[in-house]
């Protein structure tokens, strides 16, 4: 977020951001992402409340008027309204003249999201008296699986492991496929988090778990260790080739991504269908298949909700052939 636009921003918007930042513990990302959605629902109010000249782009509207008095007015008509104008009017590009109109299901769902936490502060900061959001329902998503390589994929990906940095590079993919790792969760791992067979990782919301190496991992990591460079101060796990200071730095969540790109065309994987995030639907969806339960996966993950956990509980393709043999009528043939 820009200091510019901060400075912008309302008083009660910017106590609910440096709430949820500094008390809350939610990452940078998605603070930005909240001040984001809630400058746009104001601008589209001010707008429709015809506060403003017709004729300004809704990127140029102000919202520092935005008080209290202005939010206890709002409706969850007007929140229709919005989802409404989101829905077909919002360029899904914004400045280039291709661009379709009306976002995703999914991106007004975190505009939402967005909207009714906001409202959830207010009232319990009792800057309104009762939350015009209670109600408020996220549209309807499609359901889609979890895309996630096979066993024999995963085999080739990690057999395939050459270049540069090989001990690096295949101790990263092991855990990916291991231990479900978020991508910012392995770029932020220090050497001092791995102790005996236990990683403890910081997830989302700087909350910490401790994730138990297998036999793969601890080996694959001893590998690593026994060559990663000793002549820096760099405390991370993983580090990147010498920059232009010629020192290793920690390496930035989008050289992972890169890496684990070049690591899947290297094992005749499609990288644009797959990625260092398909990497973590697949170690939940082989740990599933292989005995462990729902909520143990939901440790191992970081989730917050179960219900995030349970996607997974769909993509056993074992269990479903089972079931389609078990059907009485699954001999039955065309005569002849």
């Amino acid at each position: 977020m820009k200091r510019e636009d901060m400075l912008l921003a309302p008083p009660l918007l910017k106590e609910f951001l440096t709430y949820h930042e500094s008390i809350a513990g939610h990452s940078g990302k998605t603070v930005d992402e909240y001040f984001l959605d809630l400058r746009m629902f104001f601008r589209f109010l001010r707008q429709a409340r015809g506060e403003v000249s017709p004729t300004l782009a809704m990127e140029d509207i102000p919202i520092i008027s935005v008080d209290a008095a202005f939010l206890r007015t709002v409706t969850l008509n007007e929140v229709y309204d919005f989802m409404r104008y989101l829905g077909r009017e919002r360029p899904k590009r914004q400045n280039s003249p291709e661009t379709t109109y009306g976002l995703s299901a999914a991106a007004r769902a975190r505009k939402i999201a967005s909207i009714r936490s906001f409202f959830k502060y207010l009232a319990k900061s009792r800057v309104i008296e009762e939350n015009p959001m209670k109600e408020l329902e996220s549209p309807r998503q499609k359901k889609s699986l979890p895309r996630y390589l096979s066993m024999q994929e995963s085999l080739a990906l990690l057999q395939n492991v050459k270049g540069r940095n090989t001990e690096r590079d295949y101790a990263i993919l092991t855990l990916f496929l291991n231990c479900g790792l978020r991508r910012s969760e392995l770029a932020g791992l220090n050497v001092a988090d791995v102790e005996g067979e236990t990683i403890r990782v910081l997830g989302k919301g700087n909350k910490e778990r401790i994730l138990y190496q297998n036999e793969a991992c601890r080996a694959a990591l001893d590998e690593w260790l026994a060559v990663r460079p000793r002549d820096t101060g760099e405390k991370a796990l993983f580090l990147s080739g010498r920059s232009k200071t010629g020192k290793h730095e920690r390496m930035h969540p989008n050289t992972i991504h890169a890496l684990v790109k070049k690591h899947l065309l290297q094992a005749g994987l499609d990288p644009e269908r797959f990625s260092s995030h398909k990497l973590r639907h697949t170690a939940a969806t082989l740990m599933l298949q292989n005995g462990v339960d729902v909520r143990t996966l939901q440790e191992v993950l970081g989730h917050e909700h179960l219900n995030t956990t349970q996607i997974y509980t769909h993509v056993d393709n074992a269990e479903l052939r089972l079931a389609a043999r078990a059907n009485p009528l699954s001999r039955v043939k065309k005569d002849g």
